[in-house]
C-alpha cells in the first residue's frame, strides 16, 4: 500500500475511534467470509466490524488519544466500533463467540476506559439500555402514584375527622 492510502487508512480509523464510545478488539483467525458476515449483522445497528492491520490501528487509536489497547494488536485482528448500546454489540460478540470459538475477544475501551475481555463479557450480562430505562420509569411511576395516594390521603382524612367532629358536637349539643 503506498503512502497516501496508508495515511487515509488511520486517518479513517482515528475518527471511528473519536466517534465511537465502544471499541471491542478481537481475533478472527479461522473464520469465513460467511461467519463474519453473519458477525456484522448480529452487532445490530449501531456497531461497525471491520478487519484492521495491527499497526495502521494501533497509530490510529493513539491519535485518537487511546493507548490502553496496545498490548492487543497481535495476530490477525478486527475492531467493532460501537456508537450506539455497547450492550447489544457486546451480547452480539459473545453469543457469536459461543457458536464459533474461532472468534476470540482481546479486549476493548469503552468511554475512555480500557475493558479487559472478561469485562466485555460481563458487559453483555447487563439488559439493554432499553429495558433497564423501562425499569426506571416504572419505578419512578410507582413512586409517583404512591406520593399522589398520600397527598390525597392527607385532605380526605382530615373532612373525615371533620365531619367526625361535626358529628360529635351536634351529638352533644343536642343531648344538653
Amino acid at each position: 500500500m503506498a503512502r497516501p492510502d496508508k495515511a487515509a487508512a488511520v486517518a479513517e480509523l482515528t475518527d471511528q475511534f473519536r466517534s465511537s464510545n465502544a471499541a471491542v478488539l478481537t481475533e478472527y483467525r479461522g473464520l469465513t467470509v460467511a461467519q463474519l458476515k453473519t458477525l456484522r449483522r448480529s452487532l445490530g445497528e449501531n456497531a461497525t466490524y471491520a478487519v484492521v492491520k495491527n499497526t495502521l490501528t494501533k497509530i490510529a487509536a493513539n491519535e485518537a488519544g487511546i493507548n490502553l489497547l496496545d498490548d492487543l494488536f497481535a495476530g490477525p485482528s478486527a475492531v467493532a466500533f460501537v456508537t450506539g448500546d455497547p450492550v447489544e454489540a457486546a451480547k452480539g460478540l459473545r453469543d457469536f463467540a459461543k457458536d464459533n470459538p474461532a472468534l476470540v475477544i482481546k479486549g476493548g475501551v469503552l468511554d475512555g476506559k480500557a475493558l479487559s475481555a472478561d469485562e466485555i463479557k460481563k458487559l453483555a450480562d447487563l439488559e439493554s439500555r432499553e429495558v433497564l430505562l423501562a425499569k426506571l420509569a416504572g419505578a419512578l411511576k410507582g413512586k409517583q402514584s404512591q406520593a399522589a395516594a398520600l397527598f390525597q390521603a392527607l385532605p380526605s382524612k382530615f373532612v373525615r375527622t371533620a365531619d367526625a367532629l361535626r358529628a360529635k358536637k351536634a351529638e352533644q349539643g343536642g343531648a344538653e
